[in-house]
């Protein structure tokens, strides 16, 4: 039997993953690392403790599995995207990495819309400029760190350090460079417009990939270090969303996912380029040879029940302690026993801003109707309904870019809830369900890396051959109806605060 190994490049860690060809995992091995936050607003992270943790994972799990190096057919390799990693012409980091969740470049973003032009920037890259992209990233390295730029020979994102130094090769595939906001999405090359227009030198930038498609094989120095066999591929890989949309089988029109985690995400699978020309949403190569992605993003979805399991929730813990249960378990119960809309509360869930669809540094969270009647519960279950409206305001731009989604997987802490699965459920109108694999991001990496060796014909029938649901819910439309009436206010609310939300902002 063959082996597929999928490697994880994460923020928080790095995760290796042995499966064998059915998808089932032998072994698995995690390591963190520090972020680095020198100012207020700065996210970095050393590639070189990627490359530390990658190894340690990788020779972990080969130790667990007690299999033979040569029977691992391919690597595939998964990560955090936007990541800048700058080398010099011998390979050196030439400086810390500057991560997606870094909030430097708001000059520069203003530069390359200036630069570019704001239309013509989203017609191109197929979104605007923000922060978290590498374009500006790049930008405000040349203007702030300017011996640095001199000496960088190499850009590269976080995964694809990890693949030069398993292979000796620079090389990206479609879905991460779509994030760099300096790649031609439609064309699926890089813009070399956008390139003249910021004054990046194309030589710099790695060759781009399919995903599925081998870009080296393990070279003899890294096969000493990590235990991989000598001349093993690796194939190109996919950014952390795209990843976990193969791990998750979303390969196909009418498939998307939904993630419960820190920030929420709703993805859905596109095999033609559709763009939002308001840049309300993100449109990224899907890790399907020729297909596409759109994906909306709030910020505080499981950051809000963490914040209010954190402050507010002190009984609830104190139980989930003396039984022995999860917390988020006890917060479910007392949510369910209210009922839907929370008798008129509402919970606005902007603690970090916005993203989707507002692009809103400043707003913040809201309860709005509180009155005497409420308890903690209605809070709860508050929280749940709120951000799982700001997930269907991302649904309904989807909706209206045409795409019809008729299944929606569930993935995240967030999605271990059946109650906020349900409500997920109810409000978006269509089946929810959850997939069996719990390995995400390294499974998708680990089912390209399956496809780029021949062990699978195509992405999707990967998919059909390893990924299967799990638990499913079934939409009540007349609770759809009625929270369709709780989301026309909640958009409201949101338009009657704008102007607050700039007011409180600039109070000092």
């Amino acid at each position: 039997m063959s082996y597929l190994l999928g490697i994880d490049v994460g923020t928080s860690g790095t995760k290796s993953v042995l499966f064998n060809e059915h998808g089932a995992v032998l072994a698995s091995a995690t390591r963190e690392y520090p972020l680095y936050q020198p100012c207020n607003g700065w996210a970095e992270q050393d590639p070189d403790d990627w490359w530390d943790a990658s190894v340690e994972t990788v020779r972990s799990v080969l130790q667990t599995a007690a299999i033979q190096p040569a029977d691992i057919a391919g690597v595939g390799i998964s990560g955090q995207m936007h990541g800048l990693v700058l080398l010099d012409g011998k390979g050196n980091v030439l400086r810390k990495a500057i991560l997606w969740c870094d909030q430097r470049t708001a000059a520069q973003c203003e530069e390359i819309t200036w630069l570019v032009g704001r239309a013509r920037l989203i017609e191109i890259t197929a979104n605007p400029a923000l922060t978290g992209f590498t374009a500006g990233k790049i930008l405000w390295v040349r203007e702030n760190e300017p011996a640095i730029y001199e000496k960088c020979c190499h850009i590269l994102l976080p995964k694809d350090y990890i693949r030069y130094k398993l292979t000796g090769e620079f090389a990206t595939d479609v879905s991460d460079a779509s994030g760099m906001q300096l790649l031609d999405v439609p064309g699926r090359k890089w813009a070399d417009e956008v390139l003249e227009k910021l004054e990046i030198e194309r030589s710099l930038l790695c060759r781009v990939y399919e995903s599925a498609e081998v870009t080296g094989t393990v070279h003899r120095q890294a096969a000493e270090v990590t235990g991989l066999a000598f001349g093993t591929p690796v194939v190109g890989g996919a950014g952390d969303n795209a990843a976990a949309a193969v791990g998750t089988g979303v390969v196909r029109d009418g498939r998307a996912f939904t993630t419960i985690g820190t920030s929420g995400v709703v993805y859905a699978h596109s095999s033609g380029v559709r763009i939002d020309a308001k840049g309300r949403v993100h449109t990224f190569c899907s890790a399907v040879p020729g297909e596409w992605h759109v994906m909306g993003v709030t910020l505080a979805a499981g950051l809000s029940m963490s914040w209010f399991r954190d402050n507010f929730c002190a009984e609830e813990r104190g139980r989930a302690e003396s039984e022995g249960r999860n917390v988020y378990d006890v917060m479910d119960e007392e949510a369910a026993k209210v009922s839907p809309g929370c008798d008129r509360l509402l919970y606005l869930p902007y603690l970090m801003g916005e993203r989707t669809p507002h692009l809103d540094p400043d707003c913040r969270g809201v309860f709005f109707g509180l009155s005497a009647m409420h308890t903690r519960a209605h809070l709860i279950r508050a929280v749940m309904e709120g951000v799982s409206f700001s997930l269907l305001d991302c649904m309904d731009i989807l909706s209206q870019m045409g795409l019809d989604i008729t299944e929606m997987r569930v993935t995240g802490g967030g999605g271990t809830s059946a109650l906020w699965r349900q409500i997920l459920c109810d409000m978006f109108g269509c089946p929810v369900c959850t997939v069996r694999s719990r390995q995400g991001p390294a499974l998708g990496a680990a089912l390209l890396a399956g496809v780029g060796t021949g062990i699978f014909s195509s992405v999707p029938q990967a998919c059909d051959t390893v990924v299967a649901c799990d638990k499913k819910e079934q939409p009540n439309y007349e609770r759809g109806d009625f929270y369709a009436g709780y989301h026309v206010l909640y958009q409201q609310l949101y338009t009657a605060l704008s102007a607050g939300y700039k007011q409180l902002g600039a109070l000092s």
